[in-house]
């Protein structure tokens, strides 16, 4: 038990970073990580999710469930904050696991981490498809259907793939790119949807709780089965009940820390980037859902494209062309860096032999760790083209809320182990600002459906029976020594 439970030190962490074979190029600066999580960030959520909360759960309070969320998720951003700055180590919550818990655990994380940037990756991969088809139909390009296989997504993740082999500089700025046409479109649906806003549309800006049917069986929520509680929409319950859904639109700022290795000053450009762009998500959210729902009734909103139809309904078709423009940029941005995150992770894992060790290898040119990139590429083309994921897409909201749990307890432990390390970042009032983190945390996931909590622990069992037959064996940490290299070239 005692082996499994053997914590990596800090000081061994940052000396693997050296290795010549296992070397990540440092190219990134604060600005690059802000974009990067801009860009992974601001996706379907602010297209699509802001119109179906407020018409089911919140009404204009919708605004308020983006604000709970992001204070969520800003308790969260700064435990990671502060990890990244005192180990700023490729990885993630999984490196930050290691640490403070030990290398099961850690293995624990990074397993959840493989299902929440996987799954994330292909759902958005296909909602990509989906804008980019319906775009193409508009302007009188039908895509021919080829027996079910949904090209389009698999053709964006091989061209996303090749951008993230040939280097996270080439990549940084593929993503401002993209990213600065998104915020661009977001920014004009702001500023022209408040030349239509009408102020009757905001009252009552709180409606008045009403009960919706229960759901029934393993699709019912976790807190409901234990405590009898009923769902209520609207009213303030319904606030806080359109918060752990708006929460997928906030899903993403995490990655920016398994760019911890190629950051060129990553103790103080890893807490601005992160931050940074949390806080910057959290404006733009909180401002498009005012201007949505002060354009149209919150039950007159469209479920599917509450943004484009919303000023389609007000006689502005061409800004709904903008708008279908502007999800495309965003979701293109977004599958790239989950998968860019999915990498490193991976990358991590690999350098502690708990998977195979020679897949963690440098390109010698590129500086990136491309036979892994190849390989997340191809699964994720593959779960992208051929299979459904819409059932097993809340498995991504609650792998992300785990990881975010055992990050906030890390901060703690680590406080208390190792009090002498520099942090350039400290999270303020400690252990309150954890704890809460911790808290908020649960109280979202028990709001996820019990069949939701099977496939999590299933996924979870097949990681540990995997462990043991591999990475138990291989771990590098316990002492294990792979077999030199046999060469330099890729």
């Amino acid at each position: 038990m005692a082996e499994i439970m053997r914590t990596k030190s800090v000081e061994q962490s940052i000396e693997d970073t050296e290795a010549p074979e296992h070397r990540l190029k440092r190219r990134l600066s604060a600005v690059d990580l802000t974009v990067f999580g801009i860009g992974v960030i601001v996706g379907t959520g602010i297209f699509v999710l802001t119109g179906r909360v407020a018409r089911e759960t919140a009404g204009p309070a919708v605004a308020l469930s983006f604000v709970v969320a992001a204070i969520v998720c800003g308790l969260a951003a700064l435990c990671y904050a502060e990890f990244a700055s005192t180990i700023p180590v490729a990885g993630s919550a999984y490196t930050f696991a290691f640490a403070t818990l030990g290398e099961f655990p850690a293995w624990i994380i990074g397993w959840d981490l493989m299902l929440e940037m996987a799954l994330a990756g292909a759902v958005v991969a296909v909602g990509w498809s989906g804008y980019f088809t319906s775009l193409l139909a508009t302007i009188g390009i039908p895509l021919p259907d080829l027996a079910g296989i949904n090209y389009p997504a698999m053709l964006i993740v091989a061209i996303l793939t090749g951008i993230l082999v040939a280097g996270i500089k080439l990549s940084s700025r593929v993503n401002l790119a993209i990213v600065v046409i998104k915020v661009t479109v977001i920014l004009l649906v702001i500023i022209a949807g408040l030349f239509f806003i009408r102020t009757a549309n905001y009252t009552p800006f709180i409606p008045a709780p009403k009960a919706t049917p229960a759901v029934e069986g393993l699709g019912a929520p976790l807190i409901q089965v234990l405590f009898g509680i009923t769902p209520v929409a609207f009213g303030v319950i319904g606030i806080f009940s359109a918060a752990a859904i708006v929460f997928f639109a906030f899903i993403g700022f995490d990655i920016v820390a398994t760019a911890a290795e190629e950051t060129i000053e990553p103790q103080r450009d890893l807490p601005r980037g992160i931050i940074g762009s949390l806080v910057i998500c959290t404006l733009l959210y909180v401002a498009v859902s005012l201007v949505v729902v002060g354009m149209q009734p919150y039950s007159r909103l469209s479920e599917d494209a509450p943004l484009a139809d919303a000023f389609t309904a007000v006689g502005q078709p061409w800004i709904a062309g903008l708008i279908s423009i502007g999800a495309i940029a965003g979701l293109t941005t977004v599958v790239m860096i989950l998968m860019l995150g999915q990498t490193r992770v991976l990358f991590a894992m690999c350098r502690d032999g708990l998977l195979p060790r020679t897949l963690a290898k440098v390109h010698p040119v590129y500086g990136t760790p491309a036979r892994i990139t190849l390989i997340v590429g191809f699964v994720t083309m593959v779960l992208s083209g051929f299979i459904s994921l819409g059932a097993l897409a809340e498995l991504v909201n609650i792998g992300t809320l785990f990881a975010f749990v055992v990050v906030s307890a890390g901060v703690i432990i680590l406080r208390r182990t190792r009090p002498d390390l520099p942090r350039a970042f400290r999270v303020p009032l400690v252990p309150v600002l954890p704890i809460a983190s911790v808290l908020a945390c649960l109280y979202l996931m028990m709001n996820l459906p019990v069949e939701t909590w099977l496939r999590f622990f299933a996924w979870l069992l097949i990681g540990v029976v995997i462990y043991f037959l591999y990475g138990y064996r291989h771990s590098t940490v316990r002492g294990y020594r792979a077999p030199g290299p046999k060469g330099q070239g890729f």
